[in-house]
């Protein structure tokens, strides 16, 4: 199967997520089915790392659609993005969660023998782990021929009817719980989807 063109992640954020639920990445010997996503619409987005504008972090966020978005957060973890919308709109997809379909093995030296097989990609942390995603693949263009990394359509596109909405986990917003920003989609049913957890609201001293 090919891989998806940047024409595929040059529309609406919140589109590109959607369908994004139970297509395939690929790296490093391991394909995970993704489960769960969330959408952060850049520039504009209080959740979105491009709210305030393009920084030294953040400028792949304003590169090419299906530009590939790596960071590191709480001095330990990578998470992954896939950038969406038109080239300098900065929105994207985080992969939060997903299956590990092949390279379970792989997978498990990354991410511990003793991990059960549902959380090895159980979070955006977790997944961009089980994948081998570190900041050195950030700014990767995945639809490239020779990208190290691949995403391909879902086989089987998931049922309408099994597809859920919800708050993004851990970040907050207008009245605190994050709820004005729905943006966070996952496969009902499937063991993979990550834990919810409502966002703090910050304050201020």
């Amino acid at each position: 199967m090919s891989r998806l063109p940047s024409g595929f992640y040059d529309r609406p954020v919140l589109d590109v997520a959607v369908d994004l639920l139970g297509a395939r990445i690929s790296h490093g010997g391991v394909t995970i089915r993704l489960t769960e996503v969330e959408a952060y619409a850049g520039v504009g987005d209080p959740g979105s790392h491009a709210f305030r504008g393009e920084t030294p972090r953040t400028t792949v966020m304003f590169g090419a659609p299906g530009g590939l978005y790596v960071y590191f957060t709480y001095g330990m973890h990578w998470c992954a993005n896939l950038v969406c919308g038109p080239d300098g709109q900065a929105s994207a997809v985080l992969m939060r969660a997903g299956e590990v379909v092949d390279g379970e093995e792989i997978a498990r030296t990354r991410r511990g023998e003793a991990c059960a097989t549902r959380d090895l990609a159980r979070g955006p942390a977790r997944l961009a782990s089980a994948l081998g995603l570190t900041g050195e693949v950030n700014g990767t263009l995945t639809f490239e021929p020779d990208s190290p990394v691949r995403v391909q359509a879902a086989a089987e596109a998931p049922d309408p009817a099994r597809i859920r909405t919800g708050p993004r986990v851990g970040v907050s917003g207008p009245g605190g719980d994050g709820t004005a920003y729905p943006w966070r989609f996952w496969i009902d049913g499937e063991p993979t989807v990550s834990a919810y957890r409502p966002g703090k609201p910050r304050r201020r001293p």
